[in-house]
C-alpha cells in the first residue's frame, strides 16, 4: 500500500530522480576509493612507509562504503514499472510532464497528439512509440525533451504528392456513392480508400491521416497538377460521425470532417 501511494505521489520521474541521485553518491564513493587505491600504489612504488598503513585502512573503509552504497542502490529500486504502464499511469504522467514543460499535448483515440508527433504508450511494454519508432528511454522528462525537439523542426511532409493521393481517393468515393463532382465527402471515406489494402489501416491510422490533413491545410498547397482546387469545408459534416481531430502547431485541437475537389471526374 505504501509503495502504491509512493508511486501515485511521485511517479516514475521522481523514482528515477532518486535512483540517479543514489547512483551519483555511489560514483563519488567509488572515485574516492579509486583515489585511495592509486595513492597506495604510489606509496608502494616509492616506499613512503610512514603513510602506508593509514592509506590502506582508508582504502578498505571506502571500499566498504562503496559496497554498502551499491547494495542500497540496488535495494532502493522497487518501482513497478510494468504495473505503472499497465494501469495507464505512465500516460497520465507523460501528459502532465508535457504540460509542465510547456509542450502542448492531448490524448485522442488512445494516442497522444503532440504536433507534429503521434505518440503511443503500450500497456504491455515499458516503452513509447513516437511516429512508429519505439523508444526505450521512457523517463517522462526525456520523452518531453524529445517531443520539444521534434516541434522545433519542420515535419517531413510532401504536400504535392499527398494532394494527388487525396484527389484520386476523393474521385473514387464520389464515383462509388454516385455523388455530383465537387461535392464534399467525408474524410474518413477518403482514408478508407487510401488504406484499402489489407493491413494498410494499421500502418496509416486515422490520427496520422488527420495530422497530414492539417499539414496540407497549413502548407498552402491547394491545387493538383491538373489544376483542381482542394477545399476542406467546415460544414455540417463536422456535426456528424467520422470527425477527425488533430493538434495544431500552437497546441490547440483542430477538427476536420470533409474534403472536396472542383472539376471532379464526370
Amino acid at each position: 500500500m505504501n509503495e502504491q501511494s509512493e508511486h501515485a505521489e511521485g511517479g516514475l520521474e521522481e523514482a528515477l530522480s532518486r535512483l540517479e541521485g543514489a547512483a551519483d553518491q555511489l560514483i563519488q564513493v567509488v572515485n574516492a576509493t579509486a583515489r585511495a587505491a592509486k595513492r597506495a600504489k604510489a606509496i608502494a612504488a616509492d616506499g613512503s612507509m610512514r603513510e602506508m598503513q593509514s592509506v590502506l585502512e582508508t582504502t578498505v573503509q571506502l571500499a566498504g562504503e562503496a559496497a554498502e552504497s551499491a547494495r542500497s542502490l540496488r535495494d532502493g529500486w522497487s518501482f513497478d514499472v510494468e504495473g505503472w504502464f499497465a494501469a495507464g499511469e505512465y500516460k497520465k504522467e507523460l501528459l502532465a510532464a508535457a504540460a509542465a514543460g510547456g509542450v502542448s499535448a492531448f490524448e485522442s483515440d488512445e494516442r497522444i497528439l503532440c504536433y507534429p508527433a503521434i505518440v503511443q504508450v503500450p500497456t504491455s511494454d515499458p516503452s513509447v512509440v513516437i511516429d512508429k519508432r519505439r523508444e526505450r528511454r521512457v523517463r517522462p522528462s526525456v520523452v518531453v525533451a524529445k517531443l520539444r525537439a521534434l516541434q522545433s523542426r519542420e515535419p517531413r511532409f510532401k504536400a504535392e504528392a499527398f494532394i494527388e493521393s487525396l484527389a484520386f481517393a476523393y474521385d473514387l468515393v464520389v464515383a462509388s456513392k454516385k455523388m455530383r463532382p465537387g461535392a464534399a465527402v467525408k474524410l474518413v471515406d477518403v482514408h478508407r480508400v487510401l488504406t484499402a489494402m489489407p493491413g494498410a489501416a494499421r500502418e496509416y491510422t486515422l490520427p496520422e491521416f488527420a495530422r497530414d490533413i492539417y499539414l496540407i491545410d497549413q502548407s498552402g498547397v491547394v491545387l493538383t497538377k491538373g489544376g483542381r482546387q482542394m477545399s476542406l469545408p467546415a460544414s455540417a459534416l463536422t456535426r456528424s460521425s467520422g470527425v477527425l481531430r488533430t493538434v495544431t502547431r500552437t497546441g490547440q485541437s483542430k477538427d476536420y470532417a470533409g474534403i472536396s475537389f472542383d472539376g471532379g471526374e464526370e
